[in-house]
């Protein structure tokens, strides 16, 4: 395996956020806090956002170049296409919402719009491409059987696509959270790849990986930019694509756990407070309860990590089993 694309990700990416930093800090395209948020985040008041466009410049940069030298080139022009595609809405939310001053962004039907749009097109390159097999079926871990959903399958990634993408987003919400915890299911779904005999993905998902090691280094606590809607719909719209051209769409709720309880957290105290007038937590997403009940944010950031390694572990052995 040849790591010289990696290293070109990490060091594009190390080279491009600081470039990039005061050109934000210049243009004024600085973090709006929400004023219902931790108190203790009104600190990051200003800090830039739309960071994401440095890692997935570096990974589409170099993607492009690994064109050249695969042998199957149909995997990363998917995933190229899925990172453009939920990059490019990330953007024009976040364009909106800091340039623009208006805190709502895209609204939620021209989201889902866009990111239906995306999940149709994927379906139809995806069946069309030459010397690349498409399965329509979900697999289910430990039998030999799996769901048969056909031209139903579009709906599945639809759901999938954009769930995964909210996800993403909703847990971006501590410094250098969702890049760390992106950082291991790389790592993970990058073994699997392999292990698979999917070395294209596996190629696309250590790029990846390297370029978010990159933008680590300045979104670590306390962090000096931050990804933006640009980088985390990005992120979880390639997660949910990496795991449908795997035909391990399963364990992408244990690989990306922390994601969907953060999404859980949301559901279940907008649900109690809408039936019982109650909250289960004192915030959510899940990270900010534990911000109230007296935990740093680097304690939290650090326990979800570990939380995101464990359960990782738990996908690959089912992903390989």
């Amino acid at each position: 395996m040849n790591f010289t694309l990696p290293v070109i990700a990490f060091l594009l990416t190390l080279i491009l956020v600081p470039v990039l930093i005061p050109t934000l800090k210049k243009l004024k395209f600085g973090q709006s806090i929400r004023e219902e948020g931790p108190k203790s985040h009104m600190k990051k008041t200003g800090t830039p956002t739309m960071g994401g466009l440095t890692f997935l410049l570096s990974t589409i940069v170099v993607t492009i170049i690994a064109l050249f030298y695969v042998e199957q080139v149909g995997p990363l022009i998917l995933l190229l296409f899925v990172t453009l595609g939920f990059g490019l809405i990330g953007f024009i939310d976040d364009y909106i919402i800091v340039v623009k001053k208006n805190n709502q962004g895209l609204t939620s039907k021209q989201k889902f719009l866009a990111q239906i749009a995306i999940a149709v097109i994927f379906y139809i390159v995806s069946v069309i491409l030459p010397n690349y097999e498409f399965e329509t079926a979900i697999n289910i871990p430990f039998t030999d059987w799996s769901l048969p959903l056909s031209v139903f399958y579009i709906i599945f990634i639809v759901f999938w696509q954009v769930g995964f993408s909210n996800a993403v987003n909703l847990t971006d919400g501590l410094d250098g959270l969702s890049t760390g915890l992106s950082i291991i299911a790389f790592g993970f779904y990058a073994a699997l790849s392999f292990i698979l005999d999917k070395p294209e993905i596996g190629l696309f998902c250590l790029v990846m990986l390297a370029s978010l090691f990159g933008f680590l280094i300045y979104n670590k606590y306390p962090a000096k930019v931050f990804m933006g809607d640009t980088g985390s719909l990005a992120l979880g719209g390639i997660f949910a694509t990496i795991s449908i051209m795997l035909n391990q769409e399963i364990t992408l709720l244990l690989i990306g756990l922390v994601f969907v309880i953060e999404t859980l957290s949301v559901m279940l105290q907008v649900t109690s407070f809408k039936l019982t007038g109650k909250r289960i937590f004192k915030m959510s997403p899940l990270h900010h309860h534990f911000e109230l009940v007296g935990w740093s944010e680097w304690k939290i950031v650090l326990v979800f990590w570990a939380t995101g390694i464990v359960t990782g572990a738990i996908g690959l052995w089912i992903g390989v089993m």
